[in-house]
């Protein structure tokens, strides 16, 4: 009797595997938590440059997504957690991952929803993006087929270039390169390119040659008019102590389709989790892996999935 019990609780228990799906010249990877044949399924998108499927980047070893992929099969909700084309375990699906554009990445989720609704008989996917992965998810979700919804987490709701302005002017540090910063800015908005040497040694890493045409098209997305076109439920989530993105953002979002659910959630950064508005210490929240998931995030996304 025992035995059939811990066999009953072990097929019962949430099954972890690696999947892939059809990339554009290799295969797209990521990890499925299966919660059970008739749990709704989250694909969960992730945020932008190199940030892997877990959530972490070079900012952070924050396990952001792999905490909510747990968090969401303890409440009978299956999720696939991918990496970008070109990235980690979807490096061969193209050779050089700063040559992909949004659309790319759309094409890349429609490629996941049909091969998750074909290999599990899923009648729909819902999609979860993060930061960037908002963007992508909603930019996704204006062809409908095959989408239960869109969850936007810490999306902007503006176009990149305001974002980016509001983030550089934010911290006192970016003073000696701010108007350099905002000169660049403008050029790329215009869809004109910057020579390295034009480029002042610190922002190297934002505005570097090599990224610019992947910029060039981010700049050109407009996440409100995105929201406006979607024909499925959308729920927004957004932390209040978010450095990145704002409730502000989050609003924007929310005005642009009145249907939608806004969660404001205190006391959540830009990674989900508990932080205060204090800027020191909510980046160092980026860098322990040890701080959990924010439960207030999980309880949100998991409720507006099963309702």
């Amino acid at each position: 009797m025992l035995s059939m019990l811990i066999a009953a609780a072990i097929a019962a228990a949430p099954q972890t595997s690696e999947v892939t799906a059809p990339g554009a010249q290799g295969d797209l990877a990521g990890t499925m938590i299966d919660a059970g044949k008739d749990a709704p399924l989250v694909l969960i998108i992730p945020g932008s440059g190199p940030t892997d499927r877990d959530g972490n980047n070079s900012i952070g070893k924050t396990g952001t997504y792999r905490m909510l992929a747990d968090g969401l099969a303890k409440r009978g909700i299956s999720s696939v957690r991918i990496d970008k084309r070109g990235m980690f375990g979807s490096k061969a699906a193209v050779a050089d991952p700063n040559q992909v554009r949004i659309a790319d990445y759309v094409t890349d989720v429609r490629s996941w929803i049909w091969k998750l609704r074909g290999d599990d008989s899923k009648k729909c996917v819902w999609l979860l993006g993060h930061s960037e992965g908002s963007l992508v998810a909603l930019a996704s979700a204006q062809k409908p087929d095959g989408i239960c919804g869109v969850v936007s987490v810490s999306g902007s709701g503006r176009k990149l270039g305001d974002t980016i302005r509001a983030q550089l002017r934010a911290s006192p540090a970016n003073a000696p390169v701010l108007d350099p910063a905002l000169s660049i800015l403008d050029r790329l908005e215009k869809g004109t390119k910057v020579p390295e040497a034009e480029i002042p040694p610190p922002l190297l890493p934002l505005f570097h040659p090599a990224v610019q045409d992947y910029l060039v098209d981010l700049l050109s997305q407009q996440p409100q008019k995105l929201a406006a076109g979607l024909t499925v439920p959308l729920l927004i989530v957004q932390g209040e102590t978010d450095l990145q993105t704002s409730v502000e953002d989050a609003k924007l979002l929310a005005e642009a389709q009145p249907k939608a659910k806004l969660a404001l959630i205190p006391g959540v950064n830009h990674v989900l989790k508990a932080a205060p508005i204090d800027r020191a210490a909510n980046v160092a929240a980026y860098r322990d892996p040890a701080l959990p998931i924010a439960p207030a995030v999980v309880t949100t996304i998991a409720d507006f999935v099963k309702s």
